[in-house]
């Protein structure tokens, strides 16, 4: 699974297509494409696609089960509107939409034996959500998508090291939320500093940060210059580990949110 992928919320219905976000699929670098039934914009990121002239093989596809029709029905209208055979990444949008664990897992388990979906998985469960899962599970998730940032990281780290011990990737969005929600907070001043030693956007310090926790990074913007300086996050020399555990990841221990 590719370490940082283009989410398309809400907000990008009938926009994905635009030729100002064909960067993200002709750049070669971001081929992780995160989309939702919900969304209502599926047929737009085929667009995307089909306008890229990029071969499917090189895309990584992940779509969300809204949970407003069956699994299988869901499944295949997606797959019609992303003009696509195979989802790479199918997710469970939310453990509220669940109406029987044991029942939708057993469709999510079907959907990946009849090959239309590769690899399956859930989005926003909690730790004893996703505990109760795992326990009747045939086939585990490969993946749970979760908000994901310095201000909700103590409260994340169980989930985080149970998911790690049994082979769930953690996917994470609005990891900004500390700039874009929460400017002047107390991660500010540690994130300027190793911005400064590295040469780097404060944008790129909290975006590595959540790569040091082996976290997918799912994130957006309509500007084709802020995608090349979060794609640049590879390029960067990693945090170190006191940046990292004494001053980032103790910025929300006195309960900032």
């Amino acid at each position: 699974m590719p370490t940082i992928a283009f989410g398309t919320g809400s907000k990008w219905k009938d926009q994905v297509s635009s030729s100002s976000h064909l960067y993200v699929f002709t750049a070669h670098r971001l081929s992780h494409i995160d989309t939702a039934q919900y969304y209502a914009n599926e047929e737009s990121v085929a667009t995307a696609i089909r306008r890229s002239g990029l071969d499917r093989s090189k895309l990584f596809v992940a779509t969300k089960w809204s949970g407003q029709a069956g699994v299988r029905e869901s499944l295949e209208a997606s797959l019609s509107k992303l003009e696509l055979k195979q989802i790479d990444l199918y997710l469970i949008h939310s453990p509220d939409i669940v109406h029987n664990m044991a029942e939708d897992g057993r469709e999510f388990k079907r959907a990946k034996q009849d090959d239309l979906a590769k690899t399956i998985g859930v989005s926003n469960f909690k730790l004893e959500q996703l505990q109760q899962l795992m326990k009747i599970a045939k086939i585990k998730p490969v993946a749970n998508q979760i908000l994901f940032h310095p201000y909700n990281y103590a409260q994340n780290k169980e989930p985080l090291d149970y998911c790690a011990s049994h082979g769930v990737v953690v996917e994470a969005y609005s990891s900004l939320t500390p700039i874009t929600k929460y400017p002047g907070g107390p991660v500010d001043k540690p994130v300027q500093a190793a911005a400064d030693r590295l040469g780097a956007t404060p944008t790129q310090v909290i975006l590595s940060w959540v790569r040091s926790k082996r976290v997918v990074i799912v994130t957006t913007s309509s500007n084709p210059e802020h995608m090349r300086e979060y794609l640049a996050v590879g390029d960067l020399p990693p945090l170190t580990e006191e940046e990292i555990e004494v001053a980032i990841d103790a910025a929300d221990m006195n309960g900032f949110l």
